[in-house]
């Protein structure tokens, strides 16, 4: 295959009308030819700013130059070094703004297309079942790790690789966190992809414990007295509302639920009895991937879609990927716009939203342009559904629970950024726990400065006044 170095190897797809009726997984990846020539494209530059984009250091060039030659095992072998999760990250991780962003290639043309590539080594490795080993020496020392979401995951994984014996503590029924709650089987697959991954981490030697809800069935200082290090990778699942009139009518719910509804009791799948009520006409307020979820989630359940979102395209915080798909799928976009209030019929459930037109002012704290409202621009749209998908933060029971823990006013956990110690001896944490909702990858490099604190920390190397 001609390789034109400008211009990366497209990705084949499913076609967007078959896509939008099934939960298959939309992106096919790169085969062997493909995923060669997409590699040929890589400079493998000696000061690669690529890796200084990856959130857990993969040494990038050094993969891409064992795909050139089809030494896939070897390539396998580079990625497991740094990351656990090679074939979750090749799929959801935003590249365009971490590795890819920062690809020398992308300044006179395509960046290369490293998330595809690292997708393709780890599905590759996992169907011809390579299997990277390690040399653990044990050491005698125990840790337990809240949460098997990425953040908890790799942390486990690091430190099982450095010799200590750990436990995780999930509390839902299935590990695997917002991986297997929070993202859909279309974008990424759970028995193929996310089961494999983490009986990747399990094969290290780590345990995990489900159904185990920390904070309740046992306190963090009761850890702290059979283990010699906690790391609290607990996420942030408690979703936040708009606090407008008709909230809390039926048919409105947090974009959390429906999607743990959908995802983790596979609503989807008509053998499985789960309650939910998809919805006719469905309206998803909010512009982030979890949003872009949710929309394609309800469209695949047979709804007519709408997300409602106060900025303009340019602002949406959704990765640009998954406003495509969404768009290839016949989901409407209304943009510029406020919900003031949801309408509720006598029986107590949605009719309706009424909605208020917004223009763009200054840029706010976090950069974008503030939205303001249109006097007299109010109009209703028809919806049996709202989906809200405006953020979440972390759930207090652990904070609340555990004497001398500091947390923020967003209720998030204060913990140092290097090696994610918190106020209290012995605990780490990293996370969506500490930065509220954020990214996959970012939660599994919080995970992996966690690993390495724990990792002084139990060594005697680091301590608490040192990281104070």
């Amino acid at each position: 295959m001609a390789v034109d170095v400008l211009k990366r190897i497209p990705v084949r797809e499913q076609d967007p009308g078959e896509r939008a009726k099934n939960f298959e997984e939309v992106c096919y990846g790169y085969n062997m030819e493909e995923a060669q020539s997409e590699a040929e494209r890589c400079l493998n530059c000696k000061n690669a700013q690529c890796v200084k984009g990856c959130p857990v250091g993969i040494d990038i060039p050094a993969f891409i130059s064992e795909v050139k030659q089809g030494n896939i095992e070897n390539a396998s072998r580079i990625i497991a070094e740094s990351s656990s999760l090679p074939a979750v990250c090749g799929r959801v991780c935003p590249q365009e703004s971490q590795c890819e962003g920062k690809c020398i290639r992308g300044f006179k043309g395509d960046p290369v297309s490293i998330g595809k590539l690292e997708r393709f080594v780890a599905d590759y490795a996992r169907e011809k079942g390579f299997a990277p080993s390690f040399d653990i020496k044990k050491n005698g020392k125990k840790v337990a790790v809240i949460g098997s979401g990425p953040a908890g995951l790799t942390c486990a994984g690091e430190l099982a690789k450095a010799g200590y014996e750990v436990t995780i503590f999930e509390a839902l029924h299935e590990p695997g966190g917002v991986l297997v709650y929070g993202i859909p089987e279309f974008r990424l697959p759970k028995e193929k992809v996310v089961a494999k991954e983490i009986e990747g981490v399990k094969a290290l030697g780590v345990k995990i414990e489900t159904n185990v809800v920390v904070g309740k069935s046992v306190r963090v200082d009761e850890l702290l007295e059979e283990f010699d290090a906690v790391f609290i990778g607990s996420g942030a699942g408690l979703p936040k509302f708009m606090g407008i009139p008709g909230e809390n009518a039926n048919g409105v719910y947090s974009a959390n639920e429906y999607l743990t509804r959908s995802n983790l009791m596979k609503a989807y799948d008509e053998s499985y009895d789960t309650p939910i009520n998809p919805g006719k006409k469905v309206v998803v307020v909010g512009g982030g991937n979890v949003a872009m979820d949710a929309a394609r989630t309800a469209l695949r359940l047979g709804a007519e879609v709408t997300v409602v979102y106060r900025r303009s395209e340019e602002e949406l915080p959704a990765r640009v990927e998954e406003v495509h798909h969404a768009k290839e799928e016949g989901i409407v976009f209304n943009l510029l716009t406020n919900p003031t209030e949801i309408l509720v019929d006598e029986n107590g459930a949605v009719k309706g939203l009424t909605c208020i037109r917004m223009e763009l002012g200054e840029p706010d704290e976090s950069g974008r342009r503030s939205p303001i409202a249109i006097k007299g621009s109010e109009f209703e749209i028809e919806a049996d559904t709202v989906i809200m998908s405006l953020g979440t933060s972390p759930n207090p029971l652990i904070s609340s629970s555990t004497e001398g823990l500091e947390v923020n006013r967003r209720k998030c956990i204060v913990a140092e950024e290097e090696y994610g110690q918190t106020s209290k001896k012995g605990v780490f944490a990293g996370g969506d726990a500490v930065t509220g909702a954020a990214t996959v990858i970012l939660a599994m490099g919080a995970g992996k400065a966690a690993a390495k604190g724990i990792d002084r920390y139990l060594r005697g190397e680091g301590t608490l006044d040192e990281t104070e």
